[in-house]
């Protein structure tokens, strides 16, 4: 089951490196600024930690803003699809 929740943006785990474009990361800073956000970043919440494995503009924007919180589409999982996403 997925839920939409806000969760603060500190205790979201991001396990990969990402690249991210500088360019694409102020025009969602603007627009969320104006707007907030959109789209939801997909978060996995596995014994109770949040794990973002997408919207790394999305995340780095908030993170820029100063935002406390981030909109996140949650999906609950086991442990072995956790280590699935590292593999």
């Amino acid at each position: 089951m997925i839920r939409v929740q806000e969760i603060p943006v500190a205790q979201i785990r991001r396990p990969l490196p990402r690249q991210t474009d500088p360019s694409k990361v102020k025009t969602l800073m603007e627009s969320i600024a104006k707007e907030g956000l959109r789209e939801p970043i997909d978060v996995l919440e596995v014994d109770g930690q949040y794990y973002g494995f997408s919207g790394c503009h999305r995340y780095e924007a908030h993170q820029l803003l100063g935002k406390e919180t981030i909109k996140c589409r949650v999906r609950r999982a086991p442990r072995s699809v956790l280590q699935k996403h590292l593999a």
